[in-house]
Formats: C-alpha cells, sequence, structure tokens
C-alpha cells in the first residue's frame, strides 16, 4: 500500500463517519468519539491479536500480517491519523475531557511513530513473537467471555496461521543480545509444552477436542523447529547491542513516562529516594535486632553498620517462607484478610463481583517476575482476572528455590498480593475497565497503574494492615527500594557502561536483594527500557498528590473517597490527575 493510498483511506473514514448523521450539528467531543472508532476500527483490521488483548472479539480467528511490509503499513498509517486528527477534530471546541482524550491520543500516535522509528523488537527480540504464538490462543481460552465453542473455533484457526509467524520470525530475527534470547529460549519451550498439555486443561471436555488435537500437531512442529532456530542463534545472532544510549533512552522516557520530567531528574529524584528509604529500613531492622539476635551486640552505628543490620534482619525474617508445592495456596491465603481490612478501614470500595482468580503462571510466561496480573480486558470487562503467581522452575537446584522462597516469604507475599490484586493492579484495573471514556479504557497509562500499585502498598500498612508487624513493614520497605533501585538500574544500564558485577552490587548490596532475584532483574533491564522506571514515577507522583489533596481539605479529607476520585477517571496520564481529582471531589462521592 502507498502512502497516498492510506491519505484516501483516512480521509474517506473520517468524511462517512462526519456525515452519518448531522455533521452541522456534531459536537466536537462526539467527532473525537467517530475519530478514535474509525481509527481503532481500521487498527484491529490490520493487528487482529491488539483487538482480541483489548476484548475485541470481530477477528479472533485471524493473526496478523507481520512481515516487514506490513509493518511499514502500520507505520504509515499512524503518521496520516497523526497528521489528520487536528483537521478533523477542533481541539479548542472541546470539552476539558475531550482535549484530554485528543492529548491521550495524539500522545499514542506521537510515541508508537517514535518506537516504530528507533527500535527493532521484531529484528532484535524473539520474545516479540510470544504473543503470536501462545498468548493468542490463550487469551482467547481464558479471558473472553464468547461462549467456549466459539473460542476453540477461533483458537483452531489461529494455531492454522502460527507456523507462518514462527516463518517470519526466523526470516526477520538478526543481531538478538544474549540476555533475551536466554528468556525467548524458555519462553518457548514453555510455549511448546502448552501446545502438548496445558491447551488440552483449558479445553477441558469437548466435542472440539479431535479437532483441537489435530491442530496441535503442525503448531508444535514448528515451535520445535523454532527451538532449534533460537538455540542456533546462540552461535550465530546472539550479538545485539542491548543497550538504548543516553539521547535515545531520554527520548524515550519523556514519550513513554509521559510526566513532564526529563530523565537526569527521575534519576535524581530516585538517588533521593534511596537515601530516604535505606534510614527508614535502618530504625526498622534496629528495633527488630534483639529479636532474631538476642545474645549479639547491634552493629556499629556507621554506614557499613547499618547496611549490615539492615541484611542481617531480612535475611532473618526471610527465613518465614512456605515450600514450592504450597506458593500458590499461600498467596491465596493473603487475599480473605486484605480484602477485610480494605472493607473495614474504608480505603475504597472494592468491586462487586469479585473476580479475580489466583492462579500458577504458565511457563510459556515465566522468566522476568515472580508475579503479574492480567486484568478483565477493556473491552470485554465481565471476563475474568488473573493473580499470576510463579512457583520456582522444576529444574532450579535446591539453593536457588531456597532463595527464591526467602524473597518471597509470608510477609512479602502480602505486600506482592496487595500490589497485583487488592486494592492494586486487579482492583484499580477494575475500576478504569468502568471509565465512559473509550479512549482511557483503551489506552491506558503505565506510569498510573504501575505507580497506584506501589502507592497502595505503604498506604495499607499506614493504615494499620498487619497490626505494626514490624517484618511486614520491612518487607514493604524492601519491596518499594526495588521500585527505586530500579529506576536507578534502568538509568545507568542503559546510558552508562554499568557492567553485570556493578547491577548486581547495586541491588544486592543496596537493595538487599537476593542473589537470584538480582540476576532475573538485570536480564529484565537488559531486555527493556523505561518501564522499570514507571513504578517509581508513578509511586511519587500518586504519594504527592495524596498529600497535597489531604493537606488542602484538612478535617473533609475522607481516604476512600479520595482513592475513588483517583480511580474514577481511567488510567490516565499522571500529569491530568490533580485537576481530574479536584473536580470530582467536588461531586458527592
Amino acid at each position: 500500500m502507498t502512502f497516498a493510498f492510506f491519505v484516501r483511506l483516512v480521509t474517506t473514514i473520517f468524511v462517512t463517519a462526519a456525515i452519518s448523521g448531522s455533521a452541522m450539528s456534531q459536537t466536537a467531543d462526539e467527532k473525537l468519539d467517530r475519530f478514535f472508532r474509525a481509527w481503532l476500527d481500521e487498527t484491529f483490521q490490520m493487528r487482529p491479536l491488539d483487538a482480541t488483548m483489548l476484548g475485541d472479539h470481530r477477528f479472533d480467528h485471524l493473526l496478523d500480517d507481520i512481515s516487514p511490509e506490513a509493518r511499514d503499513r502500520w507505520l504509515n498509517f499512524s503518521r496520516v491519523v497523526l497528521e489528520t486528527l487536528p483537521k478533523e477534530v477542533p481541539w479548542d471546541q472541546l470539552s476539558r475531557n475531550g482535549q484530554i482524550d485528543f492529548e491521550i491520543l495524539k500522545s499514542e500516535l506521537t510515541r508508537s511513530i517514535w518506537l516504530a522509528e528507533n527500535t527493532r523488537p521484531f529484528e532484535e527480540d524473539p520474545r516479540t513473537y510470544g504473543s503470536y504464538i501462545s498468548d493468542c490462543v490463550y487469551t482467547l481460552l481464558v479471558q473472553s467471555t464468547l461462549p467456549k465453542e466459539t473460542n476453540l473455533k477461533n483458537a483452531i484457526s489461529r494455531m492454522s496461521q502460527i507456523p507462518r509467524i514462527v516463518q517470519t520470525a526466523q526470516q526477520t530475527l538478526r543481531d538478538i543480545p544474549p540476555s533475551v534470547l536466554e528468556t525467548a529460549i524458555i519462553q518457548n519451550r514453555g510455549a511448546i509444552g502448552f501446545y502438548e498439555k496445558g491447551i488440552f486443561e483449558l479445553a477441558g471436555d469437548t466435542p472440539q477436542l479431535q479437532s483441537l488435537r489435530a491442530a496441535t500437531v503442525p503448531v508444535i512442529e514448528a515451535l520445535k523447529q523454532h527451538q532449534l532456530f533460537l538455540e542456533n542463534c546462540r552461535l550465530t545472532r546472539a550479538n545485539g547491542e542491548w543497550r538504548l544510549g543516553r539521547d535515545r533512552f531520554a527520548e524515550k522516557l519523556e514519550l513513554v513516562l509521559d510526566a513532564g520530567l526529563t530523565a537526569d531528574q527521575v534519576l535524581a529524584d530516585a538517588e533521593s529516594e534511596f537515601t530516604r528509604v535505606q534510614n527508614d529500613m535502618y530504625v526498622i531492622a534496629r528495633q527488630m535486632w534483639s529479636q532474631y539476635f538476642p545474645k549479639v551486640p547491634l552493629p556499629p552505628d556507621d554506614m557499613p553498620g547499618r547496611r549490615s543490620t539492615i541484611a542481617q534482619v531480612i535475611r532473618a525474617v526471610s527465613q518465614e517462607h512456605g515450600t514450592p508445592d504450597t506458593l500458590i495456596e499461600d498467596a491465596r491465603a493473603t487475599v480473605d484478610r486484605i480484602k477485610q481490612f480494605i472493607r473495614e478501614k474504608d480505603i475504597l470500595r472494592l468491586p462487586e463481583p469479585d473476580r479475580c482468580q489466583i492462579i500458577e503462571m504458565p511457563e510459556f510466561r515465566r522468566g522476568n517476575s515472580a508475579a503479574y496480573l492480567d486484568s478483565a480486558l477493556p473491552l470485554d470487562p465481565l471476563g475474568v482476572s488473573s493473580y499470576a503467581v510463579s512457583p520456582p522452575p522444576a529444574d532450579w537446584d535446591a539453593a536457588r528455590v531456597n532463595s527464591f522462597l526467602e524473597e518471597y516469604n509470608q510477609h512479602m507475599l502480602q505486600v506482592l498480593t496487595i500490589h497485583e490484586a487488592y486494592p492494586g493492579h486487579y482492583v484499580q484495573l477494575e475500576y478504569s475497565n468502568r471509565c465512559p471514556s473509550l479512549v482511557r479504557r483503551v489506552l491506558q497509562s503505565g506510569v498510573f497503574i504501575e505507580g497506584w500499585a506501589v502507592y497502595t502498598e505503604q498506604t495499607l500498612l499506614d493504615q494499620g494492615y498487619g497490626e505494626g508487624n514490624p517484618a511486614l513493614r520491612l518487607n514493604q520497605l524492601k519491596f518499594y527500594l526495588r521500585a527505586v533501585v530500579n529506576t536507578i538500574l534502568d538509568h545507568r544500564m542503559h546510558c552508562t557502561l554499568m557492567t553485570d558485577d556493578e547491577a548486581l552490587d547495586l541491588l544486592m548490596e543496596g537493595a538487599y536483594q537476593s542473589e537470584g532475584e538480582a540476576r532475573l532483574k538485570i536480564i529484565r533491564a537488559k531486555q527493556s527500557s523505561v518501564q522499570l522506571s514507571t513504578y517509581f514515577v508513578g509511586r511519587m507522583a500518586h504519594y504527592r498528590l495524596r498529600q497535597e489533596i489531604q493537606r488542602e481539605m484538612g478535617e473533609q479529607f475522607e481516604l476512600g473517597r479520595y482513592h475513588e476520585a483517583v480511580l474514577d477517571h481511567g488510567s490516565v496520564p499522571m500529569k491530568y490527575l490533580p485537576e481530574l481529582v479536584r473536580t470530582r471531589l467536588q461531586k458527592p462521592r
């Protein structure tokens, strides 16, 4: 397709939308809504997997054309839409909410163009193809609310297209960073297991079982060939550069965070917070010292002594953990008491009905984190959400398994549940899915989402969750310190020549992480850029806004009402939140 074709295509879409009804009587907000829906429809036709992942099931039987030519068409389309937007929708005639939605869409288009022009995930990151290989089917069977037989029919149709995806991957991939490749190898092995076994567990008893079994055969064959290809890439193609570089990192950070901060400002903020959190951790650890070391003198009150005190107490507290076999059940056990506390203290109103399930993380998604939240899809919001927890892999030795369990001890598991589920990601994204703005339901801010989850960890403990248990508070501070250090690591790994040993020292000595957790974080820092900074930047914005509003309102401030005012607008960029929250607080709860 030529650029001129795209101009004609977009013009046709928007002119048609404008004249469907009385164009003269349309408000600017209605024009924006039509524009956005037209853009979304065209995007979904080009990228059916995006439609599925957002909950639009019209294209669930299809998979994207991901050839270089098709991806050029994606980019050209975004350029045309960005150019057309201000011509079709008059910003100054929009309501304030409409202006915010306009700017969110404009930022999304600008960001996607920059990423397409400045990064090469299809050429350098084999994990990019994982969504087309596994998530394309898994999401249909787990999150779609369509009838089971329809989802299986669509899954079978999609599976017939997976060998094409694998072939494109092998033709396109080159210059792969070794750290990225190793995770891709693990995840592809998990994908093979999914099609050999996991898919049948999800499908259950069905008359389509024979067709499903037949459909898995070419997929498994293609993925086994792909496994050999990936393993061979260790020798032939694992030579890519993972560092983004100072200039591109700074540009990407400002575009992705959309928080009005530069990379240097974010780093300075994180380094200052690093010192503050260390001091808080020392106060707690010093109080706990005699409980765990009753006959041992407290180390000297200097910097090495303080760090030794914190490290030794953390190590002692970390022994209070479960087993690999009980990890999922241990996570489930944290849920009821956290939800009860939220209700009793009116932290906010929890979504009803509760559609969050706690599951074992699928193998093809493991490798980067111990847990995640798969929320109900914005355009299919009545589906389930999944709080997924990863047990230690079966091939780990005893020492590595023990290190993992110490990191996610019984105290840390509670913090993890607060972050991922209640009142963190699950609750916030349930609120987000109810936002009347389609733009905000679809185009969500990762900074808002991750920042809210981190903010809630401290908030629940500040309001009395855990009844002042110092071990719980120490783990909460350690978990927050991880967000702070992630930001420092993110910047230094991509903007300087920080070595793995230097990164390991920062994480283990500076943030008290286990070696296993620290090594996984280094891998993650090499496999991504900027995303690790979203947690800290978002948390600071949420925390500071809370302080401002609470000070302004004085005795009229109600925590539950405030939190609902924060969540009432969808997952918006943080720069819009102050005005939106203040406006919402002028209305009844």
